[in-house]
């Protein structure tokens, strides 16, 4: 029997199980859903357990707990299933066109093909959810030929700050070959990718402060330098006129790609018009040189996330404030390190600050990239399992965005991780009506299968 042929005959019970997952509002930012955490894990353990493995349990850290299960059939190679359970705040709620925990699906209006509808639809439940239905089969059927290892952690949206130390002090319980996941997207349906890595995270706050207290617009405005006039100027020149960063020191350990590969990355499809129509933008902008693509997968860039400061209720209040904040991401590509990246900013940041006001720094979240190679078993493997599925070769693709513990996981366990991710840009993860296509809910779990045949 194919995959196709068993998700027929168990879509139904297949949906019933992962809403049932769906509904745990697992927010792990919110210290209110923090029994939610367990109650979540406790269900993976349920279904790892329903589908095959030989044991699965919860186990506690210092923040939220971590799920480990395993199916041992004594073959010569395991595969470590990394994925995630805890999901982004749903607010605003107001824009959710159905409630964030129930699930339901629907008709996409933009491709017609149908989708389940729910927060962590995609990220990261429906696609760790894929590989224990992948599990499911295998041992259904007697295909299984390899051993199979899952970590399931519940604080990876917010910078998995346990899990290292877990996975260190878990080595050998955690020993495989390759880590498996599927937390990414892809590039379309039509055109699949594999993420041979990832770009790095530095996040910090920013604090300037000028009067000891907010101060009357009309007896000090002119006289004392204002924080957020202050701020602002700092900003602004975080950037020189090509769209580089200016921090000295911030490209020494940039690698630039050869025009080979910058050729084969290029494969990927781009419409421009497409893009900016998409996004609703007249044009598009950023370091001088690059493509778009080029720009979100192989360069590094700083931008702001967030800028506060005085007063912003309704009506008018004369005030000059007395401080004003910023948060700051700086995504990192291969060889930068957060941490060395985060005290480069930090020594710039207060070097460039005027005698008027004082600066604070505050690192706040952080992780490093990583590069895995396209000659390896693990990505042939995965590229020819998606070719069959799909129809076409996957392009090698790099992931903009950040995935901070597979970077600590490659370190310590000294293994590589590979993204099959299955998402696609219109999912719209962490937004309001999060969703994600059915067919390739399902394409996702023939793929994963076939990953198993071809390894």
């Amino acid at each position: 029997m194919s995959m196709k042929d068993y998700i027929a005959q168990h879509r139904e019970r297949f949906f019933d199980e992962l809403f049932t997952l769906l509904r745990i509002p697992s927010v792990s930012a919110q210290p209110a859903h923090r029994e939610d955490m367990y109650r979540c894990a406790r269900q993976l353990c349920t279904l790892l357990t329903q589908a095959g493995a030989d044991s699965a349990e919860v186990f506690g850290t210092a923040g939220h707990p971590v799920v480990y299960g395993y199916k041992d059939i004594g073959a010569s190679k395991t595969v470590l299933v990394y994925g995630h359970y805890d999901v982004q705040p749903v607010e605003p709620l107001e824009k959710w066109r159905t409630d964030p925990f129930e699930p339901v699906i629907a008709r996409d209006p933009a491709t017609g093909g149908e989708a389940i509808y729910s927060r962590g639809a995609n990220d990261d439940k429906g696609q760790l959810f894929m590989h224990i239905k992948a599990l499911e089969y295998l041992c259904a059927t007697g295909q299984l030929a390899h051993n199979v290892k899952f970590i399931f952690e519940g604080e990876e949206e917010i910078g998995s700050p346990s899990l290292p130390a877990w996975v260190e002090a878990n080595r050998d319980l955690l020993a495989a070959d390759v880590i498996l996941v599927s937390d990414t997207t892809m590039i379309s349906d039509k055109v699949p990718s594999i993420n041979c890595g990832m770009r790095g995270l530095a996040y910090l706050e920013v604090c300037v402060t000028g009067p000891n207290k907010d101060l009357h617009s009309g007896h000090y405005g002119g006289a004392v330098a204002n924080p957020i006039h202050v701020l602002s100027e700092m900003i602004a020149s975080l950037h020189d006129a090509d769209g580089r960063v200016a921090i000295p020191g911030f490209y020494d350990k940039v690698v630039e790609l050869s025009a080979e590969d910058r050729a084969m990355l290029a494969r990927a499809p781009f419409d421009m018009e497409e893009y900016k129509a998409f996004l609703d933008i007249a044009d598009v902008r950023g370091e001088k040189g690059y493509t778009t693509l080029e720009r979100t997968a192989i360069r590094p860039c700083l931008d702001v996330c967030g800028i506060w400061g005085g007063y912003t209720g309704p009506g008018a209040k004369t005030v000059l404030p007395s401080t004003a904040h910023a948060k700051i991401s700086m995504r990192l590509v291969p060889w930068q390190t957060s941490k060395e990246i985060t005290q480069l900013f930090e020594r710039h940041f207060k070097a460039i600050a005027p005698a008027c006001v004082k600066v604070s720094v505050t690192p706040c979240e952080g992780g490093d990239g990583f590069l895995i190679p396209l000659s390896s078993p693990a990505y042939k493997a995965a590229s020819r399992a998606m070719a069959e599925v799909y129809g076409t070769e996957p392009v090698p693709a790099r992931g903009g965005g950040s995935i901070a513990i597979l970077a600590d996981m490659q370190r310590i366990l000294g293994i590589d991780p590979l993204l099959m991710g299955f998402g696609l840009e219109r999912d719209t993860i962490h937004s309001p009506n999060e969703s994600f296509l059915l067919r390739q809910f399902f394409a996702g779990m023939e793929s994963i299968a076939l990953f198993y045949r071809y390894y």
